[in-house]
Protein backbone atom coordinates (compact mmCIF):
# COMPACT_ATOMS: atom_id res chain seq x y z
CA UNK A 1 0.00 0.00 0.00
CA UNK A 2 3.07 2.51 1.08
CA UNK A 3 4.58 1.73 -2.46
CA UNK A 4 1.44 2.26 -4.39
CA UNK A 5 0.54 5.87 -2.64
CA UNK A 6 4.36 6.23 -3.34
CA UNK A 7 3.89 5.47 -6.96
CA UNK A 8 0.88 8.09 -7.04
CA UNK A 9 2.35 11.25 -5.34
CA UNK A 10 5.91 10.37 -7.86
CA UNK A 11 2.79 10.57 -11.20
CA UNK A 12 1.26 13.44 -9.69
CA UNK A 13 4.78 15.71 -8.96
CA UNK A 14 6.68 14.36 -11.80
CA UNK A 15 5.78 11.76 -14.19
CA UNK A 16 2.75 12.91 -15.08
CA UNK A 17 2.72 16.54 -13.76
CA UNK A 18 -0.56 18.11 -15.26
CA UNK A 19 1.17 20.90 -16.60
CA UNK A 20 4.65 19.42 -17.74
CA UNK A 21 2.96 16.52 -19.15
CA UNK A 22 -0.56 16.81 -19.62
CA UNK A 23 -0.40 20.96 -19.91
CA UNK A 24 -3.15 21.73 -17.47
CA UNK A 25 -4.40 24.64 -15.87
CA UNK A 26 -1.50 26.80 -17.46
CA UNK A 27 -4.06 30.12 -17.39
CA UNK A 28 -2.71 30.35 -13.87
CA UNK A 29 0.97 30.66 -15.50
CA UNK A 30 0.00 33.79 -17.25
CA UNK A 31 -2.47 35.46 -14.00
CA UNK A 32 -0.07 35.22 -10.92
CA UNK A 33 3.39 33.87 -11.62
CA UNK A 34 4.78 37.30 -11.47
CA UNK A 35 5.02 37.06 -7.76
CA UNK A 36 6.12 34.13 -5.98
CA UNK A 37 3.63 35.36 -2.89
CA UNK A 38 0.60 35.69 -5.30
CA UNK A 39 1.68 32.27 -6.80
CA UNK A 40 1.77 30.42 -3.30
CA UNK A 41 -1.90 31.60 -2.29
CA UNK A 42 -2.78 30.25 -6.07
CA UNK A 43 -1.36 26.75 -5.56
CA UNK A 44 -2.39 26.48 -2.42
CA UNK A 45 -6.00 27.15 -3.71
CA UNK A 46 -5.95 24.76 -6.60
CA UNK A 47 -4.22 22.26 -4.44
CA UNK A 48 -6.75 22.32 -1.38
CA UNK A 49 -9.76 22.17 -3.87
CA UNK A 50 -7.87 18.87 -6.07
CA UNK A 51 -7.47 17.03 -2.77
CA UNK A 52 -10.66 17.84 -1.02
CA UNK A 53 -13.04 17.29 -4.46
CA UNK A 54 -11.51 14.15 -5.27
CA UNK A 55 -11.89 12.90 -1.62
CA UNK A 56 -15.69 13.67 -1.65
CA UNK A 57 -16.26 12.63 -5.19
CA UNK A 58 -14.81 9.23 -4.20
CA UNK A 59 -16.72 8.76 -0.85
CA UNK A 60 -19.68 9.60 -3.11
CA UNK A 61 -18.66 7.68 -6.42
CA UNK A 62 -21.41 5.07 -5.79
CA UNK A 63 -24.22 7.49 -5.03
CA UNK A 64 -23.77 9.73 -7.96
CA UNK A 65 -25.62 9.11 -10.67
CA UNK A 66 -24.00 9.25 -14.33
CA UNK A 67 -25.99 11.27 -15.88
CA UNK A 68 -25.34 14.26 -13.40
CA UNK A 69 -22.05 13.45 -11.92
CA UNK A 70 -20.40 16.41 -14.36
CA UNK A 71 -22.63 18.75 -12.74
CA UNK A 72 -22.01 17.05 -9.09
CA UNK A 73 -18.55 17.37 -9.73
CA UNK A 74 -18.79 20.86 -10.47
CA UNK A 75 -21.30 21.79 -7.69
CA UNK A 76 -18.52 20.35 -4.81
CA UNK A 77 -15.77 22.19 -6.64
CA UNK A 78 -17.37 25.33 -6.57
CA UNK A 79 -18.16 24.63 -2.81
CA UNK A 80 -14.21 24.42 -2.40
CA UNK A 81 -13.30 27.18 -4.20
CA UNK A 82 -15.67 29.39 -2.10
CA UNK A 83 -13.97 28.02 1.01
CA UNK A 84 -10.13 28.72 -0.93
CA UNK A 85 -11.85 32.63 -1.23
CA UNK A 86 -13.03 33.29 1.98
CA UNK A 87 -9.37 32.61 3.59
CA UNK A 88 -7.24 34.26 1.13
CA UNK A 89 -9.29 37.13 1.86
CA UNK A 90 -9.10 36.79 5.51
CA UNK A 91 -5.69 35.76 5.54
CA UNK A 92 -4.15 37.97 2.94
CA UNK A 93 -6.25 40.63 1.89
CA UNK A 94 -3.61 42.49 -0.73
CA UNK A 95 -3.44 39.26 -2.38
CA UNK A 96 -6.31 38.93 -2.63
CA UNK A 97 -6.91 42.56 -4.38
CA UNK A 98 -4.56 41.13 -7.17
CA UNK A 99 -5.76 37.20 -7.23
CA UNK A 100 -8.94 37.36 -6.51
CA UNK A 101 -10.52 37.34 -10.09
CA UNK A 102 -8.71 34.22 -10.64
CA UNK A 103 -9.46 32.09 -7.61
CA UNK A 104 -12.74 31.83 -9.38
CA UNK A 105 -11.33 30.35 -12.64
CA UNK A 106 -10.21 27.60 -10.26
CA UNK A 107 -13.92 25.74 -10.65
CA UNK A 108 -13.18 25.53 -14.38
CA UNK A 109 -9.29 24.41 -13.93
CA UNK A 110 -8.89 21.13 -16.18
CA UNK A 111 -6.52 19.56 -13.38
CA UNK A 112 -9.59 19.03 -11.15
CA UNK A 113 -12.15 17.46 -13.40
CA UNK A 114 -9.56 15.83 -15.01
CA UNK A 115 -8.59 14.08 -11.70
CA UNK A 116 -11.79 13.70 -9.91
CA UNK A 117 -13.36 11.82 -13.30
CA UNK A 118 -9.85 9.71 -14.19
CA UNK A 119 -9.04 9.26 -10.71
CA UNK A 120 -11.24 9.97 -7.90
CA UNK A 121 -14.59 7.82 -9.66
CA UNK A 122 -12.57 4.61 -9.75
CA UNK A 123 -11.02 4.52 -6.76
CA UNK A 124 -11.16 4.76 -2.75
CA UNK A 125 -11.30 7.96 -1.10
CA UNK A 126 -7.84 8.05 0.57
CA UNK A 127 -5.90 7.60 -2.37
CA UNK A 128 -7.65 9.83 -4.18
CA UNK A 129 -7.19 12.42 -1.75
CA UNK A 130 -3.00 11.63 -2.18
CA UNK A 131 -3.97 11.42 -5.87
CA UNK A 132 -5.27 15.48 -5.51
CA UNK A 133 -2.76 16.53 -3.21
CA UNK A 134 0.06 15.00 -5.63
CA UNK A 135 -1.14 16.94 -8.78
CA UNK A 136 -1.95 19.86 -6.71
CA UNK A 137 1.52 20.20 -5.42
CA UNK A 138 2.73 19.44 -8.77
CA UNK A 139 0.84 21.90 -10.43
CA UNK A 140 2.25 24.47 -7.68
CA UNK A 141 5.85 23.46 -8.11
CA UNK A 142 6.07 24.06 -11.74
CA UNK A 143 4.10 27.66 -10.81
CA UNK A 144 6.54 28.48 -8.33
CA UNK A 145 9.79 28.01 -10.17
CA UNK A 146 8.34 30.18 -13.24
CA UNK A 147 7.73 32.60 -10.66
CA UNK A 148 11.21 32.35 -8.96
CA UNK A 149 12.26 33.15 -12.44
CA UNK A 150 9.93 36.10 -13.31
CA UNK A 151 10.31 37.62 -9.99
CA UNK A 152 14.15 37.96 -10.14
CA UNK A 153 14.15 38.80 -13.98
CA UNK A 154 11.24 41.86 -13.36
CA UNK A 155 12.19 42.88 -10.34
CA UNK A 156 14.96 41.99 -8.98
CA UNK A 157 12.96 40.15 -5.59
CA UNK A 158 11.87 36.96 -4.23
CA UNK A 159 9.06 37.36 -2.62
CA UNK A 160 9.34 41.01 -2.17
CA UNK A 161 12.40 40.86 -1.09
CA UNK A 162 15.48 42.41 -2.89
CA UNK A 163 18.26 40.42 -3.76
CA UNK A 164 21.74 42.68 -2.54
CA UNK A 165 23.72 41.28 -5.26
CA UNK A 166 21.23 42.33 -8.21
CA UNK A 167 20.44 45.64 -6.72
CA UNK A 168 22.99 47.80 -7.74
CA UNK A 169 23.16 46.67 -11.36
CA UNK A 170 20.06 44.78 -12.34
CA UNK A 171 17.68 46.33 -15.26
CA UNK A 172 14.65 44.48 -15.32
CA UNK A 173 13.07 42.64 -17.96
CA UNK A 174 9.40 44.62 -18.81
CA UNK A 175 8.69 41.18 -20.99
CA UNK A 176 8.79 39.14 -18.15
CA UNK A 177 6.04 41.27 -16.17
CA UNK A 178 3.80 40.87 -19.15
CA UNK A 179 1.65 37.11 -20.21
CA UNK A 180 5.05 36.56 -23.19
CA UNK A 181 7.25 36.19 -20.28
CA UNK A 182 5.17 33.47 -18.20
CA UNK A 183 4.93 31.28 -21.56
CA UNK A 184 8.56 32.02 -22.25
CA UNK A 185 9.19 30.53 -18.69
CA UNK A 186 6.57 27.62 -19.14
CA UNK A 187 8.45 26.75 -22.59
CA UNK A 188 11.56 26.51 -20.92
CA UNK A 189 10.71 24.69 -18.46
CA UNK A 190 8.03 22.36 -20.27
CA UNK A 191 11.19 21.28 -22.78
CA UNK A 192 13.43 20.75 -20.19
CA UNK A 193 11.11 18.75 -18.15
CA UNK A 194 10.26 16.59 -21.35
CA UNK A 195 13.71 15.68 -21.89
CA UNK A 196 15.06 14.57 -18.64
CA UNK A 197 11.83 11.87 -18.65
CA UNK A 198 12.35 10.92 -22.38
CA UNK A 199 15.82 10.27 -21.41
CA UNK A 200 15.19 8.51 -17.68
CA UNK A 201 12.79 6.12 -20.05
CA UNK A 202 15.46 5.58 -22.51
Amino acid sequence: MASSYGKILKDGLVTENPIFRQVLGICSALAVTNLVTNTLYMGFGVTFTTALTSFTIALLRNYIPVRIRMIVQVIIIAVYVMVVEILIKALAPDVHRFIGPYVGLIITNCIIMGRAEAFASQNKPLPSLVDGLANGLGYTSVLVAIAVIREIMSFGTVLGYKLPALDLWWHPWTIMVMPPGAFFMLAILTWMARARLVKEVK
